[in-house]
């Protein structure tokens, strides 16, 4: 059976790994055999657990062990031929050893490399839990985002490489003066297409896997939590709960009252932009969160009602599908049912009303010149259809109404329930009105 699988991630500094690591210890605590490890190239889980961890799991507690994923450790195992040959070429170009060792690695590619690490875990099923303290913002969970990409190579170019190869390098020396790869480096680029597919088809199992957005109420993390709720939601990722850190507590004293009555306003934009998905929080401690007893702390803030391996959320909140002229956003409202629903869209932003309440989900940078051209609400979900707008400023508001959906800033229209409007019963486009400034 596959482990239970949770990914914690977030902005630099919001305190993921102490999160981690409190899950980790609870799960523990549960009667179950848990790792929690870190992909993270700046590691800390070693400081927060106070214990000593190495490349390979070590033990940590009764039922809990933590492992430190070494980055070039696994560059060395999965990427070593194709770092040899491209850094005998740039070298043969002029670039310096160093230099052209550091360019081998495209960005990101070393955090991908540490949290292939997690396939083994899943496939020893030595652990029923895997907690693992994730690189800042999930950017590496985005290099997951190919798979299909990744087929289409494994499928159509590999099985063919010897025929291209053999066609391309008399080509090759004699115009290019290039040395092509050989069977060596092929082989490591093979092994990462099937790792990646692999990957995607673990983080995409939700009965198993989640991800934990972790972020304080301050205004600039939360926007960046949001960013990248969006792009987890756009490649199938479920993001079971969010973790609102260090939230000042009543008891905090006058000097910090103004601060307090800000991070409640941003609790609440928290509690808006990601419903339904569960908002847990923690106090601001009197003490940093280092250890055994501070960990269990934090966890008993955070898990006092809920099991800390339990998926806290199953279903995806809102879902893109983007093709290259139409585009498809749909969006779970299960308490609207009878409620009247209006939206509009400014710039990458979709805001969505219902009953006065606001949410706006920020799209994708795909979607600048995709303009909302229909919307229908059945079932509890509202499903949005895009449309690549002509104009060279699409990414401004434009007055349209299609459906009762209003697309510009100074105008709304609700949408009705379990309606949508054949080409024939449209209503007429309002009259050109003047562009909206963008946000």
């Amino acid at each position: 059976m596959a482990p239970r699988t949770i990914l914690y991630t977030g902005k630099g500094g919001v305190g993921k790994t102490s999160v981690a690591a409190a899950t980790a210890r609870r799960c523990a605590a549960a009667g179950l055999r848990t790792i929690v490890l870190s992909t993270d190239p700046a590691h800390s889980l070693s400081d927060a657990l106070g214990v000593r961890l190495a490349s390979e799991p070590t033990r940590v507690g009764d039922l809990l062990f933590g492992q430190e994923v070494q980055a070039q450790e696994q560059l060395e195992q999965n990427w070593s031929a194709v770092q040899g040959w491209l850094g005998e070429m740039l070298v043969q170009r002029g670039v310096d050893r160093i230099s052209a060792e550091e360019l081998t690695v495209p960005p990101g590619m070393d955090e991908l490399f540490s949290l292939l690490a997690l396939r083994g875990h899943h496939d020893s099923a030595e652990y029923d839990v895997v907690v693992v303290d994730c690189a800042p913002t999930g950017e590496t969970l985005r290099l997951l985002s190919f798979p299909d990409v990744a087929r289409w190579w494994l499928e159509k170019i590999f099985p063919q490489r010897n025929q291209i190869l053999a066609a391309a390098r008399p080509f090759a020396r004699a115009v290019l003066d290039l040395s092509l790869p050989d069977e060596e480096v092929l082989d490591d680029v093979q092994r990462l297409v099937r790792n990646l597919i692999a990957m995607a088809e673990i983080l995409r199992d939700r009965s198993h896997v989640t991800i934990r957005l972790v972020m304080n109420p301050d205004r600039m993390v939360i926007d960046e939590a949001r960013r990248t709720f969006t792009y987890l939601n756009l490649y199938g990722y479920l993001t079971d709960a969010v973790v609102v850190n260090r939230v000042f507590p009543a008891q905090v004293g006058q000097y910090f009252d103004a601060w307090r009555l800000r991070q409640q306003e941003h609790l609440e934009t928290v509690q808006a932009a990601f419903a339904p998905v569960p908002v847990l929080t923690a106090p601001y401690f009197d003490s940093e969160v280092v250890g055994p007893a501070m960990l269990d702390r934090l966890s008993e803030e955070l898990f006092a009602v809920r099991e800390p391996h339990a998926v806290l959320h199953d279903r995806l909140t809102h879902e893109l599908d983007v093709g290259q002229e139409q585009a498809t956003l749909r969006l779970d409202l299960p308490f609207a049912s009878k409620a009247d629903i209006s939206l509009k869209k400014i710039g990458l932003e979709l805001v969505v009303r219902v009953d006065g309440h606001k949410r706006t989900i920020l799209l994708p940078p795909a979607l600048t010149s995709y303009q909302p051209r229909d919307a229908a609400f059945e079932r509890g979900s509202l499903k949005v259809i895009f449309e690549r707008s002509t104009d060279a400023k699409a990414g401004r508001s434009e007055p349209a109404t299609v459906d009762g959906v209003a697309n510009t800033s100074k105008s709304e229209a609700p949408v009705a329930p379990g309606t949508r409007r054949g080409p024939e019963g449209r209503a007429p486009a309002p009259a050109r009105a003047g562009r909206s400034a963008r946000r």
